[in-house]
């Protein structure tokens, strides 16, 4: 959606389809409709920089109202009518000779696949907004498709399901499960957690935004815009705490999760050195929740720390233990994440699949584009993921970048040449040695735990290894030599200047006394506007 108002704004370009596999707009925010599913950004920073929201209800939104944020947004810029729904790409290939992608569609829904349900669509720039977390992870336990009672992944919630007086297991114990444990424990007659290991957990203290702040917000929008860089001031601090495991913000992030730990299970020793983690902060993702301890100490929820030997037809048997009983099994295990673009197939410049050129990891030049794709970006890809700001910050800086090497792609079709682009073998190598090796000493290589940010044998793919504002001054020019340019219309890169695009400044530049004067001395000067205003129409 960013790219696409990008393009409409930047390029002033309307010919451009969005090709969405689900129903709705909302990517991860239509899909993930579990129990408790909200953020663990604050609303105002969750949200675009050009479309902010001052009338968010939570300081941390639900999933309900992020979806509807997104649903407004794609209605105010028009973007429904460019959308396909129901409209998954299963195929995707370069063709050197005409330079463009042929695209290969599966039309699903009964009124959308009406008259094909597969089609073929040319286009001169492919764009990747599948994200990281959209392909739900099973886990590798012996026997997961015996069980005969309920199972669904957190992903795919079946709100039909009935889960009062139920027994039920959950899997995992991440920031889903977190969510969803407190929530369902009300209603179960059991609950078992079984958690491989502990993490990081520390208070999330959520709360109401009142109806007089949204007010403030709405009709003084400074407010808004120093709430939100004072926001982002704050997570962008944060990043020493979960890169750098002994800086003084993981020591401090230690201690509030320590703190929180013994306060919130007082009267309950016997689950500290349970739920202790014994990595760096910044290994696996922060969890940040005030219900979740809570909601362990219920007579009705057991903390499960045995390894799952297998699953069997009526529940799950844990080393040393017999079988354990359960209506219905919660897959809280995530998604594919070190294996981006799943499933789509993917073949580049010369039919070289993506499979190969991703055979030691995937990577992408500034996270952005490929080797071997020509005319191919993508959102969210390699290295881009945060643990510490919104990604919608990144999302914004990729979305620039893009739409200038798009441009110039649209400038050589209108002058009736084909242009192609891609990253140079060498200025991908330079930016992911970098890169690399500044992740390897950080805490998200830390050997003592198992995340989602990096691939078995422990290369971070995920993660991007500094802050936000250094991504987006990363993103801030294009620089053509980092390209390799082909086509009829590879003159009009050739031997040309840097391309500069700026970034978006969010993060704080006055202090909360100037901006309160700055807010005063406007009002002033617009009240005495208003004052002498009927006097001067008088005088006429």
């Amino acid at each position: 959606m960013c790219m696409a108002i990008d393009l409409i704004k930047r390029n002033q370009c309307r010919n451009f389809v969005i090709l969405e596999k689900g129903s709705s707009v909302g990517g991860t925010w239509n899909d993930n409709k579990y129990p408790g599913c909200c953020c663990d950004v604050w609303s105002t920073l969750y949200s675009y920089s050009f479309e902010q929201n001052p009338n968010w209800t939570r300081q941390y939104p639900g999933q309900e109202e992020l979806h509807a944020y997104l649903v407004r947004v794609a209605e105010k810029y028009g973007l429904y009518k460019h959308i396909r729904f129901n409209s998954t790409v299963e195929e995707a290939k370069w063709n050197d000779i005409e330079c463009r992608w042929e695209i290969g569609v599966k039309v699903t829904g009964q009124k959308d696949s009406e008259f094909s349900d597969s089609y073929i669509m040319n286009s001169e720039f492919l764009i990747s907004a599948v994200g990281q977390l959209n392909a739900p992870q099973e886990p590798n336990i012996v026997g997961l498709k015996d069980f005969q009672g309920k199972m669904m992944h957190t992903a795919r919630w079946d709100w039909s399901y009935d889960l009062k007086n139920k027994r039920v297991a959950i899997i995992g114990n991440g920031a889903t499960a977190v969510q969803i444990v407190p929530e369902i424990v009300t209603e179960v007659s059991h609950l078992t957690i079984f958690q491989r290991t502990p993490n990081w957990v520390i208070p999330r203290l959520d709360a109401p935004v009142s109806p007089l702040q949204q007010a403030l917000l709405t009709y003084i929008p400074p407010l808004l815009w120093r709430k939100r860089s004072l926001q982002m001031d704050y997570r962008e601090n944060f990043h020493d705490a979960i890169f750098d495991n002994d800086s003084e913000y993981a020591n401090r992030l230690r201690g509030w999760g320590n703190a929180l730990r013994k306060a919130q299970l007082a009267d309950h020793p016997e689950l500290w050195d349970k739920l202790t983690p014994n990595y760096a902060p910044g290994c696996k993702r922060v969890i940040i929740s005030d219900d979740y301890y809570p909601a362990l100490t219920r007579d009705n929820v057991s903390l499960e720390t045995r390894p799952i030997t297998r699953i069997t037809e009526r529940g799950i048997e844990v080393e040393g233990d017999g079988e354990q009983e359960y209506d219905l099994v919660i897959l809280a295990t995530g998604f594919k994440t070190v294996e981006f673009m799943y499933p789509i197939k993917v073949y580049g410049a010369n039919g070289r699949p993506l499979e190969d050129i991703w055979k030691d990891g995937a990577r992408a030049y500034r996270g952005v584009t490929v080797e071997d794709l020509p005319n191919f970006g993508m959102f969210y890809g390699p290295n881009t993921n945060l643990g510490h700001n919104s990604i919608i910050l990144m999302i914004e800086a990729q979305s620039r970048y893009l739409n200038g090497l798009v441009g110039e792609v649209m400038r050589a079709k209108q002058q009736g040449q084909k242009l192609s682009l891609k990253p140079s073998p060498a200025a991908m190598k330079a930016f992911n040695d970098k890169i690399q090796a500044l992740l390897r000493d950080s805490s998200f290589a830390d050997p003592n735990c198992n995340s989602w940010y990096k691939r078995a044998d422990g290369i971070i793919t995920n993660n991007w290894s500094g802050t936000v504002v250094e991504y987006q001054e990363e993103l801030s020019q294009i620089q053509w030599e980092d390209y390799i340019a082909d086509g009829s219309g590879k003159d009009l890169v050739a031997n040309k200047r840097p391309k500069s695009l700026g970034r978006i400044r969010e993060e704080s530049f006055f202090s909360n006394m100037s901006l309160l004067i700055g807010t005063f001395g406007a009002l002033a000067v617009v009240g005495g506007y208003l004052a002498v205003r009927p006097k001067l129409s008088r005088s006429r």
